[in-house]
């Protein structure tokens, strides 16, 4: 999903995230599942890497999938 930010391949998405890409990938990430991301200060800060994204939104999506 990164790489369609500034229409990039795949593979020349880089692993740091900025935060105009963070805001941008959680905005895409809102409007594609129809739901609002009540994120803490504590994940978005862990989600300045892609890694660091994927384990943050895996735990989200653990809790939902819980409930």
């Amino acid at each position: 999903m990164l790489a369609t930010y500034g229409d990039r391949r795949d593979e020349d998405v880089a692993e740091g995230i900025d935060s105009l890409e963070l805001a941008w990938l959680i905005h895409q990430l809102e409007q594609h599942y129809g739901t609002v991301l009540d994120l803490s200060d504590e994940e978005l800060a862990s989600m300045s890497t892609v890694d660091g994204a994927v384990a943050v939104l895996a735990g989200l999506s653990a809790q939902t999938g819980a409930r």
